[in-house]
Protein backbone atom coordinates (compact mmCIF):
# COMPACT_ATOMS: atom_id res chain seq x y z
CA UNK A 1 0.00 0.00 0.00
CA UNK A 2 1.53 3.61 -1.32
CA UNK A 3 0.72 5.73 1.87
CA UNK A 4 2.51 8.90 1.15
CA UNK A 5 4.98 10.17 -1.62
CA UNK A 6 8.38 11.36 -0.13
CA UNK A 7 8.46 15.11 -1.08
CA UNK A 8 12.07 17.19 -2.07
CA UNK A 9 13.47 13.66 -1.48
CA UNK A 10 16.68 14.09 -3.32
CA UNK A 11 17.13 17.41 -2.10
CA UNK A 12 16.42 16.39 1.51
CA UNK A 13 19.17 13.60 0.81
CA UNK A 14 21.64 15.74 -0.27
CA UNK A 15 21.79 18.45 2.52
CA UNK A 16 20.94 16.13 4.75
CA UNK A 17 23.47 13.13 4.70
CA UNK A 18 27.35 13.58 5.31
CA UNK A 19 28.61 11.02 7.25
CA UNK A 20 27.58 7.60 6.23
CA UNK A 21 28.63 6.21 9.52
CA UNK A 22 26.74 8.71 11.34
CA UNK A 23 23.69 9.25 14.09
CA UNK A 24 21.10 10.74 12.53
CA UNK A 25 17.27 11.89 13.68
CA UNK A 26 13.66 11.39 11.88
CA UNK A 27 11.11 13.54 13.67
CA UNK A 28 8.42 12.28 11.27
CA UNK A 29 8.88 9.50 10.22
CA UNK A 30 6.00 8.95 8.71
CA UNK A 31 5.48 6.12 6.45
CA UNK A 32 9.35 5.53 6.24
CA UNK A 33 9.89 7.22 2.27
CA UNK A 34 12.43 9.68 3.38
CA UNK A 35 14.10 7.50 5.86
CA UNK A 36 14.12 4.56 3.82
CA UNK A 37 16.47 6.13 1.23
CA UNK A 38 18.37 8.13 4.63
CA UNK A 39 19.50 4.70 5.03
CA UNK A 40 20.50 3.54 1.86
CA UNK A 41 22.90 6.03 2.08
CA UNK A 42 23.91 4.73 5.52
CA UNK A 43 26.97 1.85 6.13
CA UNK A 44 26.08 -0.98 8.61
CA UNK A 45 27.58 0.99 11.66
CA UNK A 46 25.09 4.32 11.42
CA UNK A 47 21.93 4.74 13.56
CA UNK A 48 18.81 6.43 12.70
CA UNK A 49 16.38 7.18 15.30
CA UNK A 50 12.48 7.71 14.47
CA UNK A 51 9.91 9.42 16.18
CA UNK A 52 6.07 9.41 15.38
CA UNK A 53 3.02 10.43 17.28
CA UNK A 54 0.73 8.54 14.52
CA UNK A 55 0.21 5.23 16.26
CA UNK A 56 -0.47 3.87 12.48
CA UNK A 57 2.58 5.35 11.16
CA UNK A 58 4.59 3.87 14.30
CA UNK A 59 3.02 0.51 14.21
CA UNK A 60 3.45 0.56 9.95
CA UNK A 61 7.05 1.01 10.30
CA UNK A 62 7.87 -1.01 13.24
CA UNK A 63 7.13 -4.13 10.87
CA UNK A 64 8.75 -1.94 7.61
CA UNK A 65 12.03 -1.68 9.63
CA UNK A 66 12.38 -4.84 11.67
CA UNK A 67 14.83 -6.59 10.30
CA UNK A 68 17.19 -3.09 10.40
CA UNK A 69 19.42 -3.10 13.05
CA UNK A 70 20.36 0.16 12.48
CA UNK A 71 16.22 1.69 13.43
CA UNK A 72 15.03 3.00 16.46
CA UNK A 73 11.66 3.60 16.78
CA UNK A 74 9.74 5.61 19.23
CA UNK A 75 6.03 6.49 19.25
CA UNK A 76 6.53 9.72 20.75
CA UNK A 77 6.41 13.38 19.32
CA UNK A 78 10.00 14.85 17.59
CA UNK A 79 10.77 16.67 20.76
CA UNK A 80 11.67 13.68 22.11
CA UNK A 81 15.26 14.11 21.43
CA UNK A 82 18.40 13.24 23.71
CA UNK A 83 21.25 12.41 21.24
CA UNK A 84 23.95 14.25 19.15
CA UNK A 85 23.48 13.64 16.42
CA UNK A 86 25.04 13.67 12.43
CA UNK A 87 21.93 15.01 11.20
CA UNK A 88 18.23 15.99 11.82
CA UNK A 89 15.53 15.83 9.43
CA UNK A 90 11.81 16.65 10.03
CA UNK A 91 8.94 16.39 7.38
CA UNK A 92 5.98 18.59 9.09
CA UNK A 93 3.09 17.04 6.44
CA UNK A 94 0.80 15.47 7.09
CA UNK A 95 0.86 12.18 5.00
CA UNK A 96 -1.56 11.02 2.47
CA UNK A 97 -2.86 8.26 4.48
CA UNK A 98 -3.70 10.35 7.19
CA UNK A 99 -5.69 13.11 4.86
CA UNK A 100 -6.66 10.15 2.77
CA UNK A 101 -7.92 7.45 5.62
CA UNK A 102 -11.38 8.95 7.11
CA UNK A 103 -10.28 6.75 10.82
CA UNK A 104 -7.71 9.33 10.98
CA UNK A 105 -10.12 12.46 11.62
CA UNK A 106 -8.19 14.71 8.96
CA UNK A 107 -10.62 15.01 5.80
CA UNK A 108 -13.26 16.98 5.31
CA UNK A 109 -14.41 15.21 2.14
CA UNK A 110 -15.61 11.90 4.35
CA UNK A 111 -18.43 12.48 7.40
CA UNK A 112 -15.92 11.30 10.97
CA UNK A 113 -15.24 12.72 14.19
CA UNK A 114 -13.93 16.22 14.12
CA UNK A 115 -10.72 14.88 16.11
CA UNK A 116 -7.54 16.32 14.73
CA UNK A 117 -5.30 14.73 17.70
CA UNK A 118 -2.02 13.39 16.24
CA UNK A 119 -1.96 11.30 19.39
CA UNK A 120 -5.39 10.74 20.57
CA UNK A 121 -4.00 9.72 23.87
CA UNK A 122 -3.11 13.71 24.91
CA UNK A 123 -5.22 17.07 24.17
CA UNK A 124 -8.03 17.99 23.79
CA UNK A 125 -10.21 16.97 20.49
CA UNK A 126 -10.78 19.63 17.73
CA UNK A 127 -15.04 18.79 18.67
CA UNK A 128 -14.67 19.94 22.19
CA UNK A 129 -13.12 23.33 21.14
CA UNK A 130 -15.89 23.85 18.55
CA UNK A 131 -18.65 23.08 21.23
CA UNK A 132 -17.04 24.85 24.44
CA UNK A 133 -14.39 27.85 23.57
CA UNK A 134 -15.84 31.25 23.08
CA UNK A 135 -16.31 33.36 19.90
CA UNK A 136 -13.50 35.17 19.98
CA UNK A 137 -11.36 32.30 21.08
CA UNK A 138 -12.29 30.39 18.00
CA UNK A 139 -11.86 33.37 15.68
CA UNK A 140 -8.35 34.11 17.21
CA UNK A 141 -7.76 30.09 16.53
CA UNK A 142 -8.68 30.36 12.97
CA UNK A 143 -7.10 33.82 12.20
CA UNK A 144 -3.72 33.11 13.93
CA UNK A 145 -3.53 29.45 12.74
CA UNK A 146 -4.99 29.44 9.67
CA UNK A 147 -5.00 33.08 8.33
CA UNK A 148 -8.48 33.15 7.41
CA UNK A 149 -9.66 36.95 6.81
CA UNK A 150 -13.28 35.53 7.59
CA UNK A 151 -12.06 34.37 10.91
CA UNK A 152 -14.98 36.11 13.16
CA UNK A 153 -17.99 36.02 11.04
CA UNK A 154 -17.84 31.67 11.45
CA UNK A 155 -16.74 31.54 14.60
CA UNK A 156 -19.96 33.15 14.85
CA UNK A 157 -21.50 30.87 12.91
CA UNK A 158 -20.54 28.20 14.78
CA UNK A 159 -21.98 29.61 18.10
CA UNK A 160 -25.74 30.32 16.45
CA UNK A 161 -25.45 26.26 15.26
CA UNK A 162 -24.19 24.91 18.73
CA UNK A 163 -27.06 26.21 20.51
CA UNK A 164 -29.06 24.27 18.63
CA UNK A 165 -26.64 21.06 18.09
CA UNK A 166 -23.68 19.98 19.79
CA UNK A 167 -21.11 19.66 16.84
CA UNK A 168 -18.82 16.67 16.64
CA UNK A 169 -19.00 15.65 13.14
CA UNK A 170 -16.60 16.80 9.89
CA UNK A 171 -20.07 17.07 7.31
CA UNK A 172 -21.80 18.84 9.87
CA UNK A 173 -18.88 21.01 10.81
CA UNK A 174 -17.79 21.48 7.02
CA UNK A 175 -21.47 22.55 6.14
CA UNK A 176 -21.12 25.19 8.22
CA UNK A 177 -18.53 26.62 7.34
CA UNK A 178 -19.70 26.99 4.21
CA UNK A 179 -22.46 28.30 4.52
CA UNK A 180 -21.03 31.78 5.27
CA UNK A 181 -18.45 31.93 2.43
CA UNK A 182 -18.70 31.92 -0.51
CA UNK A 183 -18.88 28.78 -3.20
CA UNK A 184 -15.50 29.82 -4.83
CA UNK A 185 -13.50 30.41 -1.73
CA UNK A 186 -15.09 27.35 0.23
CA UNK A 187 -12.47 24.90 -0.47
CA UNK A 188 -9.40 27.30 0.46
CA UNK A 189 -11.65 28.17 3.55
CA UNK A 190 -12.31 24.95 4.54
CA UNK A 191 -8.38 24.37 4.14
CA UNK A 192 -7.13 27.04 6.67
CA UNK A 193 -9.44 26.56 9.06
CA UNK A 194 -8.95 23.01 9.30
CA UNK A 195 -5.31 23.67 9.30
CA UNK A 196 -6.01 25.98 12.09
CA UNK A 197 -7.73 23.54 14.20
CA UNK A 198 -4.98 20.96 13.73
CA UNK A 199 -2.21 22.67 14.68
CA UNK A 200 -4.22 24.47 18.19
CA UNK A 201 -5.00 20.93 18.99
CA UNK A 202 -1.52 19.36 18.40
CA UNK A 203 0.39 22.19 19.79
CA UNK A 204 2.15 22.43 16.36
CA UNK A 205 4.34 26.09 16.18
CA UNK A 206 5.29 25.69 19.95
CA UNK A 207 6.15 22.41 19.57
CA UNK A 208 7.99 23.20 16.35
CA UNK A 209 9.81 26.03 18.21
CA UNK A 210 11.18 23.79 21.07
CA UNK A 211 12.45 21.22 18.44
CA UNK A 212 14.64 23.59 16.67
CA UNK A 213 15.98 24.95 19.50
CA UNK A 214 16.60 21.56 20.85
CA UNK A 215 18.04 20.42 17.01
CA UNK A 216 20.30 23.03 17.44
CA UNK A 217 21.89 21.79 20.95
CA UNK A 218 22.46 18.31 19.85
CA UNK A 219 23.58 19.24 16.32
CA UNK A 220 27.78 17.97 15.96
CA UNK A 221 30.29 20.76 14.33
CA UNK A 222 29.31 19.99 10.69
CA UNK A 223 25.77 18.00 11.32
CA UNK A 224 23.20 19.19 9.32
CA UNK A 225 19.53 20.31 10.08
CA UNK A 226 16.83 19.82 7.52
CA UNK A 227 13.12 20.75 7.54
CA UNK A 228 10.17 20.69 5.20
CA UNK A 229 6.90 23.32 5.91
CA UNK A 230 3.70 23.40 4.01
CA UNK A 231 2.40 26.61 5.08
CA UNK A 232 4.03 29.89 5.84
CA UNK A 233 3.67 29.82 10.01
CA UNK A 234 5.75 26.68 10.42
CA UNK A 235 8.02 28.12 7.43
CA UNK A 236 8.54 31.21 9.38
CA UNK A 237 9.60 30.12 12.54
CA UNK A 238 11.98 27.69 10.63
CA UNK A 239 13.31 30.63 8.60
CA UNK A 240 13.93 33.10 11.98
CA UNK A 241 15.24 30.19 14.18
CA UNK A 242 17.94 30.05 11.83
CA UNK A 243 18.58 33.45 10.54
CA UNK A 244 18.72 34.34 14.90
CA UNK A 245 21.15 31.61 15.00
CA UNK A 246 23.73 32.36 12.36
CA UNK A 247 23.82 36.13 14.26
CA UNK A 248 27.03 36.50 16.26
CA UNK A 249 25.57 39.78 17.67
CA UNK A 250 22.30 40.83 18.32
CA UNK A 251 23.12 44.07 19.84
CA UNK A 252 21.17 47.32 19.06
CA UNK A 253 22.82 49.53 16.03
CA UNK A 254 23.35 52.58 18.53
CA UNK A 255 25.32 49.94 20.90
CA UNK A 256 28.88 50.42 19.41
CA UNK A 257 30.90 47.37 21.08
CA UNK A 258 29.26 44.34 21.22
CA UNK A 259 27.34 43.10 24.97
CA UNK A 260 25.59 40.57 24.02
CA UNK A 261 27.73 37.01 23.37
CA UNK A 262 25.49 35.99 21.32
CA UNK A 263 27.33 32.64 19.61
CA UNK A 264 26.83 32.15 16.14
CA UNK A 265 26.08 28.15 16.01
CA UNK A 266 24.37 27.78 12.68
CA UNK A 267 24.94 28.88 8.75
CA UNK A 268 22.44 28.27 6.22
CA UNK A 269 22.64 26.63 3.54
CA UNK A 270 19.49 27.79 1.15
CA UNK A 271 19.44 31.51 1.30
CA UNK A 272 16.02 30.81 -0.91
CA UNK A 273 13.77 27.69 0.50
CA UNK A 274 13.85 24.81 -1.69
CA UNK A 275 10.79 24.07 -3.62
CA UNK A 276 9.45 20.76 -5.61
CA UNK A 277 10.08 20.89 -9.27
CA UNK A 278 7.85 21.09 -12.17
CA UNK A 279 8.70 17.56 -12.36
CA UNK A 280 7.58 16.61 -9.39
CA UNK A 281 4.49 18.43 -8.92
CA UNK A 282 3.26 16.69 -11.99
CA UNK A 283 3.61 13.48 -9.94
CA UNK A 284 2.81 14.60 -6.67
CA UNK A 285 0.61 17.14 -6.96
CA UNK A 286 0.48 17.42 -2.97
CA UNK A 287 4.05 18.64 -2.92
CA UNK A 288 3.22 22.01 -4.14
CA UNK A 289 3.68 24.13 -1.25
CA UNK A 290 6.57 21.95 0.25
CA UNK A 291 9.51 24.07 0.99
CA UNK A 292 12.90 22.90 2.29
CA UNK A 293 15.54 24.70 4.44
CA UNK A 294 18.27 23.62 5.36
CA UNK A 295 21.56 24.57 7.88
CA UNK A 296 24.76 23.24 8.79
CA UNK A 297 26.31 23.78 12.74
CA UNK A 298 29.05 25.40 13.20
Amino acid sequence: MKHHIPVLLNESLEYLVTNENGIYFDGTIGFGGHTSEILKQLSNNAKVIATDKDINAFKYCSELFKNDERVKLSNTGFTDINVVYDGIFADLGVSSFQLDNVDSGFTYREDTLLDLRMDRSKGIPAYEIINKFEQNELADIFYKYGEEKKSRLIARKLIEERKLKRITGTIEFRNIVESVVPERFAKKTLSRIFQSLRIYVNNELEELKAFLEKSTELLKEGGRIVILTYHSLEDRIVKDHFNFESLDCVCPPEIPICVCKKEKRLKVLTRKPIVPSDIELSLNPRSRSAKLRAAVRL
